[in-house]
């Protein structure tokens, strides 16, 4: 598992066609691509008796770790995640497979989706999505430091279409952060403590 590190600048940079630089060769969606399985036991319950959000967040982060390690060929750390959403419970039984790829690639970020699928372990039943989330990684190198990740090259439609959608969360992520800085030094211009 890589190492997690508070990385907040350098997340969400321009993406590497943008650069100018095209040294690192792209890698198509499908080299990354990975999916952890694990059956849910008594010890990951909450007090509900179903599994706690939280094991299911650590399963995302581990598959999402995973993908964005082997995309960017070394250390990546989790810088954000986003709409993490609970669709189902999940219940001591379950087998749980969480599906994972890099959506979308900046100059040393990743966005990872990552969908969330559980049977139960004795049954022939198809699979149910019971949650999905997106996370963004930054490559590090073994100093901590930002490194180059090579661009995603998506592969179907599918990945086109998750590429395009990586933008727009992208876009909003940016605009909400520079919205919540414009407000702070707002406040601190006007004296305001908090």
């Amino acid at each position: 598992m890589p190492p997690r590190h508070k990385v907040g600048a350098m997340t969400d940079q321009a993406p590497a066609a943008d650069s100018g630089s095209t040294d690192i060769p792209g890698k198509p969606t499908s080299a990354s691509r990975t999916t952890l399985s694990h059956i849910m036991t008594h010890n990951d319950t909450n007090l509900l008796g179903t599994v706690h959000g939280g094991v299911i967040m650590k399963l995302v982060d581990d598959a999402a770790g995973a993908v964005a390690g082997r995309h960017s060929g070394g250390p990546a750390v989790t810088a954000s995640m986003d709409e993490m959403a609970f669709l189902e419970p999940v219940r001591v039984g379950d087998l749980v497979h969480v599906k994972a790829q890099v959506n979308w690639t900046g100059r040393t970020s990743m966005e990872v989706g990552v969908r969330v699928l559980a049977e139960r372990w004795n049954e022939s039943a198809p699979a149910t999505q019971v949650g999905s989330a997106y996370l963004v990684f930054a490559a590090v190198d073994a100093d901590g430091k930002p490194r180059r990740v090579p661009p995603v090259l998506p592969e179907t439609e599918r990945d086109k279409r998750r590429y395009q959608e990586a933008q727009i969360r992208r876009t909003h992520r940016l605009a909400r952060r520079r919205a919540i800085m414009d407000l702070r030094e707002k406040r601190a211009a006007e004296g305001i403590e908090d």
